[in-house]
């Protein structure tokens, strides 16, 4: 593709990964910038999205692996949310091709919008304060309850995704903060990994672009992972708050003007 032999395309591709990278590890909503950057760089919109599913793989794969490593995450304690995931993730991507997502595009800043004030009024909203390192798996119908509508959220759409993933992991669960992000990273993973197989059936990922736009957010990824690791808490409320807030403003200006 022309975009990867202009050496000025590549350099702004690379910088929006590395920052597209680094805000997914944290809170999610990388694919707010990394998107419109490939739509601008004159993708049509569905191979967008199914590039930006190749290199959020990487992104997402780099996080929760750094999370694992630090003993954030306990993979056999979330079997029943993988499964339900990976189920809403795949009926999510396939109804992409099957739905108008005028409706969702009007009302999704609202929602996020409301979740960003929540935060912003309820300081305790992304750890519990009753918030305990999980000893056991978690209740088999909450992870279900949760999981099959936040994969096909993410298989549909997917802005935002981080924060749904935070808020309702906070409220079911009362995982600590970064047993939070551990938990959202890995489950992206899941539906990530799951809608780039529809849309590569579908002939709709740019490999080459999507490979290395990856390897940006992969470098980014582990930043983010680690700066959230070493600062916890207060670094990441705000930037979550500051995230979900330009997420809720970006969309509402794309659905609405």
């Amino acid at each position: 593709m022309e975009l990867l032999q202009d050496p000025t395309s590549l350099l702004l591709l690379a910088l929006v990964g590395l920052i597209a990278g680094f805000i997914d590890a944290v809170v999610g909503g990388g694919g707010l910038l990394s998107i419109p950057a490939l739509l601008s760089f004159g993708l049509p919109p569905h191979q967008a999205l199914g590039t930006n599913k190749l290199s959020a793989c990487f992104g997402s794969a780099t996080a929760a692996w750094t999370y694992y490593r630090q003993q954030l995450l306990t993979p056999t304690f979330w079997r029943h949310s993988a499964a339900a995931t990976f189920i809403g993730a795949l009926l999510g991507t396939i109804a992409v091709y099957l739905t108008d997502a005028g409706i969702l595009q009007k009302l999704l800043p609202l929602i996020i919008m409301a979740i960003a004030l929540y935060t912003l009024i309820k300081p305790a909203a992304i750890e519990h304060p009753k918030a305990q390192e999980p000893q056991a798996p978690a209740s088999t119908k909450h992870q279900w309850m949760q999981g099959v509508p936040l994969g096909f959220y993410d298989g549909y759409a997917g802005p935002g995704i981080g924060a749904f993933w935070t808020l309702s992991s906070s409220r079911l669960y009362r995982l600590p903060v970064l047993q939070n992000c551990a938990l959202a990273r890995a489950m992206t993973l899941i539906s990530n990994i799951t809608a780039l197989s529809v849309f590569m059936i579908f002939g709709q990922v740019d490999i080459a672009v999507g490979l290395f736009l990856g390897a940006s957010m992969m470098a980014g990824a582990y930043l983010g992972a680690r700066s959230a690791i070493h600062f916890g808490l207060p670094f990441i409320r705000p930037v979550f708050i500051l995230i979900v807030f330009a997420a809720s403003t970006q969309l509402a200006w794309r659905a609405w003007f």
